[in-house]
């Protein structure tokens, strides 16, 4: 036996682990963000699958249950609308409606924000100026009365809705991504890659806009229930989604007209929108502590 053979074997090193993976940890240990996730999770499938399995259509009408003999029972669970439709087939169709809202108009503003905040941070100067005055002005801008002068030109419908609430909200996403870039443009590895010759768009696309990624999934995660509350406050207003299509702020706004002889008409939608916005808001802290570096 040599030496060599002799020697007792090193353990191995461990395995390091990515920025992801132990965020994901982090956000393992955090009991508030998982229950959130997870009623998350059965609130999507429900609104999801409930419609498609229902027995009843969200348009279908029951004669008898017109009026005021519309209270919850074995057949419809919710109870029925002044209309006599199932109450229960429109919440859950409203979620899908709230959520498509919440979840599009968010990926709009981080579209259009990200590339908006992360160009005007890294170039700097009169550009920086312009495009940031620019983002000023729009945020004067009434933004109920901007939907209001958009249904009057283009008349309602859904996709208008996503495209009014994305041209608001990517202002605040622009103005987080160029605070962090004007912090990252001046690193090192910035430096490195304009030394080795890459471009402007390069730098950008390749190393500004993946590390501004953490803060940017945390408000992505506070912008979705913040867009859901507006969606149901035009449809509280009359000017969201329209009939017989609904949404969870249609129904609050049917359900407080008759509050007084009905309320499961306001408490079911509205159980479902609280649900789904502390939730949101919990998980979004969860994933802000997880980010975060300091707490490592």
């Amino acid at each position: 036996m040599t030496e060599a053979d002799a020697r007792p074997a090193l353990p191995a090193a461990p395995a390091g682990r990515s920025l992801l993976a132990t965020a994901w940890r982090r956000l393992a240990r955090n009991r508030a963000a998982v229950a959130a996730l997870g009623t998350l999770a059965v609130i999507a499938t429900a609104c999801v699958v409930g419609p498609l399995v229902s027995p009843y259509r969200i348009d279908q009408v029951f004669w008898d249950r017109i009026g005021f003999d519309n209270a919850p029972s074995a057949a419809h669970w919710f109870g029925n609308d002044p209309n006599g439709r199932d109450l229960m087939v429109r919440v859950l169709f409203g979620g899908q409606i709230s959520l498509m809202v919440g979840l599009t108009a968010t990926l709009v503003a981080l579209v259009i924000g990200v590339g908006y905040g992360a160009t005007a941070g890294f170039l700097g100067g009169r550009v920086d100026s312009v495009m940031m005055r620019t983002v000023d002005i729009l945020y004067s801008l009434p933004f109920t009365f901007f939907v209001i002068l958009l249904m009057v030109y283009f008349g309602r419908n859904i996709i208008l809705i996503f495209v009014a609430i994305g041209a608001v909200e990517w202002l605040d996403m622009a103005r987080i991504v160029r605070g962090q870039t004007l912090s990252i443009k001046r690193r090192d590895f910035i430096e490195a890659a304009r030394a080795a010759g890459a471009t402007t768009g390069a730098i950008i696309r390749r190393h500004v806009i993946p590390n501004s990624l953490g803060p940017v999934i945390v408000y992505m995660t506070l912008t979705v229930p913040r867009v859901i509350l507006l969606e149901s406050f035009l449809s509280f207003l009359g000017l969201g989604v329209q009939e017989p299509m609904t949404s969870w702020g249609g129904l609050i706004a049917e359900g407080a007209r008759e509050m007084e002889t009905a309320p499961w008409l306001l408490v079911w939608p509205a159980a479902f929108l609280s649900t789904t916005l502390f939730a949101l808001n919990f998980l979004g802290d969860g994933i802000r502590d997880a980010l975060d570096p300091r707490d490592r």
